[in-house]
């Protein structure tokens, strides 16, 4: 079954929990921000806010999904084992460090542990009007590449609203974007991160920080023996607001929210 753009907005205000009610397992953890499903077989979006699902921020390491298919398509890496060699200087991001991207590594466990540097050098790789016209192609995104610097989805004015991830993923999806089968299919391998009997999720999550607001992504779809849902949670922080919460509730809200919709 191919996607088509019928929007079914369900607000939840009837369903099996309220917008309201979805609403709250955000505010419980003293954070804002939202959840956007796309249930494949129905054709329904569901929103937790479809206010904040059309808002755009910066990606962050959301964007891993499209630079890995940049990477396989355009050689920016031979292939998805290729080594990259670590420079030996150690590596943080947001002030954290991160033992895994202090080691060479390659597309899949880039991938994997989020390694900023590896994707930078692809980046590097590719030139940016490539990147301006193939992800115009893909509808992903707003175009504005009006900052410089080799980092633009965690840095500038780059940005993508909750909507258009899962618009962006069901392409990817129905092999719909404008790369070749075998490099969409490694990308949706290495995207696996939790396989049961029942569900296979594949999926990338974000963070980065924006004018004094931490931004966490947790993007990616479920499949589950009859269906598939897509989905986008993004939170928002104020930076100097040390809120535990933040980075495990990209998961946990968007599984929460899940279990309410996910019968089988």
């Amino acid at each position: 079954m191919k996607y088509t753009p019928i929007f079914i907005f369900t607000f939840w205000a009837i369903s099996s929990f309220g917008q309201t009610n979805a609403q709250n397992y955000f505010d419980s953890l003293g954070l804002k921000g939202s959840t956007t499903i796309y249930d494949y077989k129905n054709q329904k979006w569901m929103f937790t806010d479809n206010k904040d699902a059309e808002v755009a921020t910066l990606p962050a390491s959301t964007f891993k999904i499209p630079n890995s298919l940049f990477a396989l398509e355009y050689k920016a890496v031979k292939d998805e084992n290729e080594i990259f060699k670590w420079d030996g200087e150690t590596k943080a991001h947001l002030g954290n460090v991160v033992n895994a991207w202090n080691k060479d590594t390659d597309l899949k466990s880039a991938f994997k542990n989020s390694t900023i540097w590896f994707y930078v050098e692809v980046a590097k790789r590719i030139e940016r009007k490539r990147y301006k016209k193939i992800l115009k192609k893909c509808g992903y995104g707003n175009g504005n590449f009006s900052e410089e610097g080799t980092d633009f989805w965690n840095y500038g004015e780059f940005a993508i609203t909750p909507k258009n991830q899962v618009e962006f993923l069901i392409k990817l999806y129905e092999d719909r974007l404008p790369f070749s089968k075998l490099t969409m299919d490694k990308v949706k391998e290495i995207m696996i991160s939790e396989k049961t009997e029942t569900r296979i999720y594949r999926d990338k999550t974000g963070w980065t920080r924006r004018n004094g607001t931490d931004i966490g992504w947790w993007v990616g779809y479920v499949e589950t023996a009859d269906n598939v849902y897509f989905f986008a949670t993004r939170l928002l922080k104020d930076e100097k607001d040390n809120n535990p919460n933040f980075i495990v509730a990209r998961k946990e809200l968007t599984k929460q929210v899940l279990s309410e919709i996910i019968t089988k």
